[in-house]
């Protein structure tokens, strides 16, 4: 992709905050709320777009690791939770468990960075 301004995140972040700062105050109590609810999909989105390969990146590493092979995310994903169904890797596995935790916090961070408990989470 060319690197061309604005970025799709960036577009996303200028809607988000025309809805936020000029359109929703002039909006009445009902509509107003759905701009709100508007504003926290598109800074998703705008997580998403800044995060999402990064996120996704070392999910596969960390997959690849429990599963001895790379592949692509959600058929490394779909063999866990095949191996896991069978009792292949144990519920109670170490390596197991810290990668459902960094996945876990990692699509926290995506998808609700203020939520309370995740900063004190514990670290992965």
């Amino acid at each position: 992709m060319l690197d061309e301004r604005p970025t799709a995140a960036e577009l996303v972040a200028a809607v988000a905050e025309f809805l936020e700062k000029k359109a929703t105050p002039q909006l009445d109590a009902a509509t107003a709320f759905h701009a709100k609810v508007a504003v926290n999909v598109l800074r998703i989105v705008e997580r998403e777009l800044a995060q999402g390969a990064g996120v996704d990146a070392a999910e596969r590493t960390r997959l690849g690791a429990l599963l001895g092979h790379d592949g692509e995310l959600a058929a490394l994903n779909a063999e866990l939770c095949e191996q896991i169904a069978r009792g292949d890797i144990a519920t109670d596995n170490a390596a197991l468990r810290a990668h459902l935790l960094q996945s876990a916090l990692a699509r926290m961070a995506v998808d609700s960075p203020k939520y309370p408990s995740l900063k004190n989470a514990p670290s992965p």
